[in-house]
């Protein structure tokens, strides 16, 4: 069962954000809180927020799951570009500058893994430690 979270008109570029929403992609949820607890970038608080907002959604759909025992994973994470304010910044002579001030819309998915997917997983961990 998939749970959903969305986060409209964070002030900061979509490039800044996408950095650390790569970081987390395909990574369990608690692996993933952990990575963006000590992340020193300025979007890994809001993302941590916004994957802990993700993951009580989830909690409110399967009321009878225990999140421990769910093995949940972050299926899908996306910046999508948000309204621009455009400013003007004083400059010499007279002139001005344009200032583009950019914003994000982020969206994650988490998903828990089925018993399929487990094994997969642990056959491709044991071939890579060979």
């Amino acid at each position: 069962m998939e749970a959903v979270a969305k986060l409209n008109n964070v002030p900061t570029s979509p490039r800044k954000m996408r950095l650390v929403a790569g970081l987390i992609r395909g990574k369990s949820v608690s692996r993933a809180l952990s990575l963006l607890k000590f992340e020193p970038n300025s979007g890994s608080e809001r993302l941590e927020k916004l994957l802990l907002s993700a993951l009580s959604n989830w909690q409110l759909k399967n009321e009878d799951a225990r999140i421990e025992e769910a093995n949940l994973f972050v299926k899908e994470i996306f910046v999508n570009e948000g309204k621009m304010l455009k400013r003007l910044r004083p400059a010499p002579q007279g002139r001005g500058h344009r200032i583009r001030k950019r914003s994000n819309h982020v969206t994650v998915i988490i998903d828990s893994l089925t018993e399929e997917q487990i094994e997969q997983q642990s056959k491709k961990s044991k071939k890579a430690s060979k």
